[in-house]
């Protein structure tokens, strides 16, 4: 087996929450290309430190705080490489091209330019995914209160739910599940089904949640354009990496009253199972949208919740 080639990337997002490209110079491989900022990691150099160093070096500016994300492996004809993605919100200076690239900031819902690195498809895909997962609890409030709720919280910029009602008959589920969906969408935001892919198809839905245990069942991913997972271990997570699912949610990080007897795994847990995960990992079980940075810090794409996505006023 070649050499892989470790390097560091950084997805510079800014408080309008676009990000950063960068196009490789003439005279490199794929020159005119575009990519994430970075470089190569040195020996004996931890990823973060190289991407100080590298962002020092190409962009002149000092990270403040750079937040572990994704980890991809790609190999392209003259090299594999190993991509240590971090989430950089927090940096001193303008960056500007001291090699003499191109930099362009870009939204993850229209780039404008091309052609991007092969490498770097999946985290374009990626960042498409908003950092709150909301799952739907209807049963518990009653349906008209629930879609009131839905209401609000989609106005407010809810762009990802999970319909989840395992107490509701599928006569019932189904007909809240077609007003969801037709809600999401008219206001942008897509909706997952957990479990039922025939319902899923039926309602319209953009995809279908799988459990654990359905997960682990799967040897391929379901025919759908979004689909994720839950996991509680490094092994049901390599799984839904290796059936290429666009999400998990791990936990419980925290204590919570739906699974009372669930031992946590704490945010040091949490982020032992997330560390490198080739997918965003959303972390679940006691969150609330004040532990979003948290959640960065460790490694988390970002919050999936039942009461706290619903908590208003």
């Amino acid at each position: 087996m070649d050499k892989v080639v470790a390097v560091a990337a950084a997805v510079l997002i800014d408080a309008d929450g676009r990000f950063l490209l960068a196009q490789r110079p003439a005279r490199t491989v794929y020159a005119g290309y575009w990519e994430f900022p970075g470089g190569k990691v040195e020996p004996g150099e931890a990823p973060a430190e190289a991407l100080r160093r590298e962002l020092r070096e190409e962009l002149g500016v000092e990270i403040e705080r750079a937040d572990p994300w994704l980890v991809r492996t790609y190999t392209y004809p003259h090299a594999t490489v190993r991509l240590h993605f971090f989430r950089v919100r927090r940096w001193r200076g303008e960056p500007h091209g001291r090699e003499g690239q191109a930099l362009a900031w870009q939204r993850p819902d229209a780039i404008e330019v091309e052609p991007m690195l092969p490498a770097n498809a999946p985290i374009l895909r990626a960042l498409a995914l908003p950092e709150e997962y909301a799952v739907s609890n209807a049963a518990a409030v009653g349906a008209d209160v629930f879609l009131e709720r839905l209401a609000r919280r989609l106005q407010s910029g809810l762009r990802l739910v999970q319909l989840r009602e395992p107490a509701l008959d599928v006569g019932t589920l189904e007909s809240l599940g077609r007003e969801v969906v037709r809600r999401a969408h008219a206001a942008g935001a897509r909706v997952l089904l957990n479990g039922d892919a025939a319902l899923a198809r039926r309602i319209g839905a953009d995809g279908v949640h799988l459990s654990a245990r359905e997960l682990m069942a799967s040897r391929a991913r379901p025919d759908f354009d979004l689909v994720g997972a839950s996991v509680h271990s490094a092994g049901e997570l390599r799984h839904a990496e290796a059936l290429g699912l666009d999400f998990a949610v791990l936990g419980s990080v925290q204590a919570t009253p739906t699974h009372p007897d669930a031992e946590p795994l704490g945010w040091a847990g949490f982020e032992r199972i997330a560390r490198d995960a080739q997918l965003p990992v959303y972390a679940i079980g006691g969150m609330r949208p004040e532990l979003l940075d948290e959640a960065r810090a460790h490694g988390a794409h970002g919050i999936a919740m039942i009461r706290g996505s619903w908590a208003i006023g």
